[in-house]
């Protein structure tokens, strides 16, 4: 199937998921051009789309991040659409906004939207009034540390401090008194203000022993809207996600249908469209709550089209395009467990410390069930300049137990030599009876590691 009014994607990212989108786009006989940096210039992503442009320098400010470069490219490339990919750009109102009134298709959903989800504050008032669950906390942002004190004090500690514009686990700070909270408010605000251009910070309970359960949903522009199956993002270290599965073990089908059906009313009182992720908390009593939504394609959103086997990339190109979603609720079938590792080049004896640099050979690991998405190849050289993952491990089997086997055998495999990589981290992990239990909860990982001698206690 061909879409009607996109012919031509430019891609603004890099990395594994730029070729992600190209794959998607060639499926569909779209026309893609590859946007990179000069440190990109070998990556396999200039390589597999049709098209290429150089958008600036190797810092991130210069390229990735410079818009004004970014629309040129589209008018140089006469391209009828961009897609953001993650990260960059993805949640970028402004982006989204000028791409909109320089009638460039931007591939999710409205700047508007990007905007209000962009904002935790506004977007947790959003969705508290369309009926989603919310975490007990400040009414908007807490302007100086007495009205912060007022509200930990009234909620019960602990609390946690959030950047009302944060995201990738920064801007985040747990307290558990009230000296802790006066000292971290202020750090809390000043990390706010660098990564995010503004200071302000809310305040909600911390819920303790929680599982992070996020719900995928696809949303078109006639109003329907379907959800696939959860994913369990409970495994992190420092707020940032280190793997993630689906379906999760504390999920019941009778839970899932509620929190799904949650989902969708929501999306369709405020309107959204296009792909998305809705975000919870999920307490020891099965109480979940909204904690964020993501506007954008999800790092793990692999793992819900092996278990739902529904190209999710594809059905947020074709929704760009005005197609109605074919999909319906009652045809999203849950199909076996599917498991995604995130293999980063880092050093996980040494603070996990990235470890760019030259791959001098690196051997993927095949069979039933083993899909890699990445970016990386034999000879290609790692940059300093941007994020450390370097490829998706995605495995899938009838069962979780067939899948952590598999998953092992797929990480004994992999064969990486040049750099250090996180590869026997994730072999620690799968180690632990607490994962392979599926009991594991978002602060386990920082129970169980330390820095001064390994990741290992």
């Amino acid at each position: 199937m061909k879409t009607k009014n996109i012919k031509k994607v430019l891609i603004a990212n890099r990395g594994e998921i730029a070729v992600r989108i190209i794959r998607a786009c060639k499926e569909l006989g779209i026309k893609t051009v590859a946007v990179y940096s000069e440190a990109d210039k070998d990556s396999l992503h200039i390589k597999l789309a049709d098209e290429s442009i150089c958008i600036g320098e190797a810092y991130a400010k210069d390229s990735y991040l410079n818009i004004p470069n970014i629309i040129s490219a589209c008018e140089i490339m006469d391209v009828q659409a961009v897609h953001p990919g993650y990260g960059f750009l993805s949640e970028n109102a402004e982006f989204a906004k000028i791409c909109e009134d320089c009638n460039i298709i931007y591939i999710g959903p409205s700047s508007y939207m990007v905007g209000a989800m962009g904002d935790k504050i506004r977007a947790k008032e959003i969705m508290k009034n369309a009926g989603v669950p919310v975490i007990p906390g400040s009414d908007g942002g807490v302007l100086n540390v007495e009205r912060a004190l007022s509200v930990a004090n009234k909620i019960g500690y602990p609390v946690i401090i959030k950047a009302a514009l944060g995201g990738g686990g920064k801007g985040i700070r747990v307290v558990s008194s009230d000296e802790e909270l006066k000292k971290q408010y202020y750090i809390c605000k000043l990390e706010a203000k660098k990564c995010f251009q503004s200071e302000e910070v809310y305040i909600e309970k911390f819920v303790e022993k929680a599982k992070h359960i996020e719900f995928q949903i696809i949303a078109d522009n006639y109003g329907d809207v379907i959800y696939l199956p959860e994913r369990d993002c409970s495994m992190q270290r420092n707020n940032q996600k280190i793997l993630e599965e689906s379906p999760s073990t504390v999920i019941t089908e009778e839970l899932r249908n509620k929190i799904g059906n949650t989902v969708v009313e929501a999306i369709k009182k405020i309107g959204y469209r296009s792909v998305g992720t809705i975000e919870f908390l999920l307490d020891k009593d099965y109480n979940y709550y909204f904690l964020e939504m993501n506007t954008r394609i999800q790092v793990e959103h692999s793992i819900s089209e092996d278990i739902s086997n529904i190209d999710i990339l594809k059905e947020q190109i074709k929704i760009a395009d005005g197609e109605k979603l074919e999909i319906k609720q009652e045809n999203v079938i849950l199909s076996g467990h599917s498991i995604e590792c995130r293999i980063n080049a880092e050093d996980a004896f040494n603070d996990f410390r990235p470890c760019p640099g030259k791959i001098d050979n690196i051997i993927f690991p095949g069979g039933i069930g083993i899909r890699i998405d990445t970016n990386v190849y034999n000879g290609y050289t790692i940059p300093m300049y941007y994020d450390s993952m370097i490829l998706k491990l995605i495995v899938h089997g009838n069962s979780r137990e067939e899948t952590i086997e598999r998953t092992k055998r797929a990480l004994d495999e992999i064969k990486i030599e040049g750099i250090k990589t996180n590869i026997d981290f994730h072999k620690w992990i799968f180690s632990k009876e607490a994962f392979l239990e599926g009991s594991y909860c978002t602060d386990y990982l920082e129970d169980e590691l330390v820095n001064k001698d390994g990741f290992i206690k």
